[in-house]
């Protein structure tokens, strides 16, 4: 694989499904990184969902708004998407989905029912329902918001990858892109039974404490999700570039491209060098590919490593989402967490 570190660093440094994540920093600047919980024990915020501690186990609570020109082009793709998503947030913190509402927008009636058809295929073959809501079909504009509710035993969270973790990469290569958009879809066409039993693992590894931390592979791409995972934990990375997975015999993938998209399942774990044949083993019969793909290190430098080079992608003392450690604020008589 030839490869032209300056080139791809440039167009990473650039790529709008990565600046985008700054504008997490409005958040993070509103609501800061600890909220208190009905309980005294705070919740750490910043993370792919919210872990509210409930008795034995924590309730997630994720949510995602659909990319507007999605919804107007693909709406059908879009109501999936908004669905399949959110259960990839519930899955990489080791969850299992309990319901999904929406908040739906359209300028008719008429324009409302492929964005329906996407949500309720999608909670169909996932098993998961839709149990509520808001609908509008006299809105000036269309526009499409999805939260899951779900729960776990043991988490996996984004705050703590520790220096020399192995980083893995877990993604399901089969399928196609869905159209120009950086969508791999490897969902649509799948085996209702595959897309279940694969969101299962990821409590299945939460359950055997293999793993220090993770995160889902989302708008952003591999890249995107190393930077906000680094970022979480208070640390840096070096990202192999020769050893990232990716589709073979699928025209029209360049790195830059394939680092920047969001696939139907992928998530980024780290992992004690000592467990990574333990995790591989999880992943194998399942046809997924399950690959170390660099190295969690001190600091706050996000590197790209290929062969003898290397390039600086990113240093995190200029935050991406505002979501860090280093930026970490709270109150001493609520404790850590």
């Amino acid at each position: 694989m030839e490869v032209d570190l300056t080139t791809l660093v440039t167009s990473l440094q650039s790529s709008l499904s990565i600046l985008g994540k700054r504008d997490i920093q409005t958040a993070a600047t509103a609501i800061g990184q600890y909220a208190q919980g009905v309980t005294s024990e705070p919740i750490r915020l910043g993370d792919d969902c919210a872990a509210v501690p409930d008795g034995d186990r924590y309730l997630l609570l994720a949510a995602e708004g659909i990319w507007p020109q999605l919804v107007n082009e693909s709406p059908w793709f879009a109501g999936w998407c908004a669905v399949m998503v959110n259960l990839s947030d519930i899955a990489a913190m080791g969850g299992t989905p309990i319901a999904v509402v929406d908040a739906l927008w359209s300028q008719s009636e008429k324009i409302s029912q492929p964005l329906w058809a996407g949500l309720t295929a999608a909670a169909r073959v996932y098993g998961v329902p839709i149990v509520g809501g808001h609908t509008n079909c006299h809105s000036p504009y269309n526009g499409l918001a999805v939260a899951v509710l779900g729960q776990a035993q043991q988490l996996i969270t984004s705050f703590t990858a520790q220096p020399g973790d192995a980083l893995m990469m877990v993604v399901n290569l089969s399928g196609q892109y869905y159209g120009d958009y950086p969508f791999w879809n490897a969902a649509t066409a799948a085996e209702p039974a595959q897309l279940r039993q694969h969101l299962a693992l990821l409590p299945k590894l939460a359950q055997t404490g293999l793993c220090h931390a993770g995160k889902d592979i989302s708008m952003g791409g591999l890249a995107g999700t190393l930077l906000m995972l680094a970022e979480a934990s208070g640390v840096g990375a070096t990202l192999a570039l020769d050893q990232v997975p990716s589709p073979t015999g699928v025209s029209g993938i360049s790195l830059d491209r394939w680092l920047t998209s969001f696939p139907s399942f992928g998530f980024l774990l780290s992992v004690p060098p000592a467990h990574e044949a333990q995790v591989k083993a999880l992943f194998a019969p399942h046809d997924l590919a399950c690959q170390r793909v660099g190295t969690v290190t001190n600091g706050s430098q996000v590197w790209l490593q290929h062969q003898a080079e290397r390039w600086l992608l990113w240093d995190l003392a200029t935050p991406l989402t505002g979501f860090s450690p280093r930026d970490a604020r709270i109150d001493n008589t609520q404790g850590e967490q």
